[in-house]
């Protein structure tokens, strides 16, 4: 298990450098990539440890070359809109974001993820879509009952449907 610390990123991410106004999701090297059957991987806490326990071969990252955004939404007394202002996130608030994630990932007793990364994945085993393989794991752990060890139970259910594929 590991963030691929001292790995690259993507190939095809390395063509491209700077800053982008575009949000993570339609970045040009994102939209490649998921032509070549890769996803982005889920940011939702729960599953925020996935990119550490997935199999090597079938996750891989670029760097995050996006900008998040704020949008501030006025409305009147009827529930119309007057007026939306869009802002890139202040670094405060994202840095906020980041620690949501390492102290979910602290819990697991897992390292940080590595900052400015984007990471991918790829279905393993049988199924065709990571979300897929995201409800058959769900399954799996659920049966298992409460584990203090989630991160080993994922990687071990991901590391056998990888040899069955």
């Amino acid at each position: 298990m590991s963030w691929d610390e001292d790995g690259t990123p993507h190939p095809l991410a390395q063509r491209r450098t700077g800053r982008s106004e575009l949000d993570p999701d339609r970045l040009p090297e994102m939209r490649e990539l998921e032509v070549l059957g890769w996803e982005p991987a889920p940011e939702d806490l729960r599953r925020v440890y996935l990119p550490y326990v997935w199999p090597p071969a079938a996750r891989t990252w670029i760097p995050d070359r996006s900008t998040h955004w704020a949008v501030d939404t006025e409305l009147d007394g009827h529930g119309h809109i007057t007026g939306v202002e869009c802002a890139p996130l202040p670094e405060p608030d994202l840095r906020d974001l980041d620690r949501e994630a390492d102290e979910a990932l602290a819990a697991l007793g897992l390292p940080p993820r590595p900052r400015g990364r984007i990471w991918l994945l790829r279905p393993v085993g049988p199924f065709t879509t990571v979300a897929a393989v995201l409800d058959h794991l769900d399954a799996v752990l659920a049966a298992a009952g409460p584990s203090p060890d989630l991160p080993a139970l994922a990687r071990a259910e991901l590391a056998a449907l990888d040899a069955t594929a």
